[in-house]
């Protein structure tokens, strides 16, 4: 199973991530999705969106990626995402049954060291994964505050993104993307895996 691809999207679920001005093709704030209420966009890139929310049942905030990928479609007055033409309907489509095979896949690793998705849906022609939401800061930027750093910090950043990845790799997935855009350091330093969009589902012995 493949993965949609996406090497340039900004999507770390995080309360930290600068907010984004008037991003093209953006929800507004305040805009309603199912039990959700957007707040604001906490990231973008060339296939998606990432917002700030409130989830109202729980009363808590958490992340929301959008699947949007902005050379292929755009949003209606209605709000529902529409191809640019039958040739971008097509690759549309197949990004968007690969965010969600991505969702499914993200949501079956249960680990402290990998971002938690908490659900996904269908809805404005497109799909939403619904995130843990992340305090802190991207590993890249985390580094540079705290040079130098001594062997202890860097097994303590290691050691627990290899044993997420042990589980990657016993569920029968390959990250792929490993590197420090990828990985989110917590307020208390504790390292987190993301963005699986081009993981991929290996067989054994292939």
């Amino acid at each position: 199973m493949a993965l949609y691809d996406d090497a340039s999207d900004a999507r770390t679920p995080s309360a930290d991530s600068a907010a984004a001005g008037n991003v093209l093709n953006a929800l507004p704030a305040g805009f309603r999705l199912q039990e959700y209420s957007l707040d604001g966009v906490l990231g973008y890139g060339g296939f998606g969106i990432t917002y700030l929310a409130t989830d109202h049942n729980l009363n808590c905030h958490v992340a929301i990626k959008e699947y949007l990928p902005s050379d292929q479609a755009v949003r209606a007055d209605s709000r529902i995402l529409q191809p640019k033409s039958p040739g971008a309907a097509e690759i549309f489509h197949w990004g968007l049954r690969r965010f969600i095979e991505e969702a499914r896949a993200l949501a079956s690793f249960n680990h402290p060291h990998i971002v938690r998705v908490l659900r996904f849906f269908e809805e404005n022609n497109t799909a939403y994964m619904v995130m843990e939401l992340l305090r802190g800061q991207p590993l890249s930027e985390w580094t540079k505050r705290m040079r130098p750093l001594s062997e202890a910090q860097i097994l303590a950043v290691i050691r627990p993104v290899l044993e997420g990845l042990a589980l990657i790799h016993a569920s029968g997935f390959l990250h792929r993307d490993i590197k420090p855009g990828n990985i989110h350091m917590r307020t208390d330093a504790d390292p987190v895996l993301l963005d699986f969009g081009a993981a991929r589902k290996f067989v054994t012995g292939k």
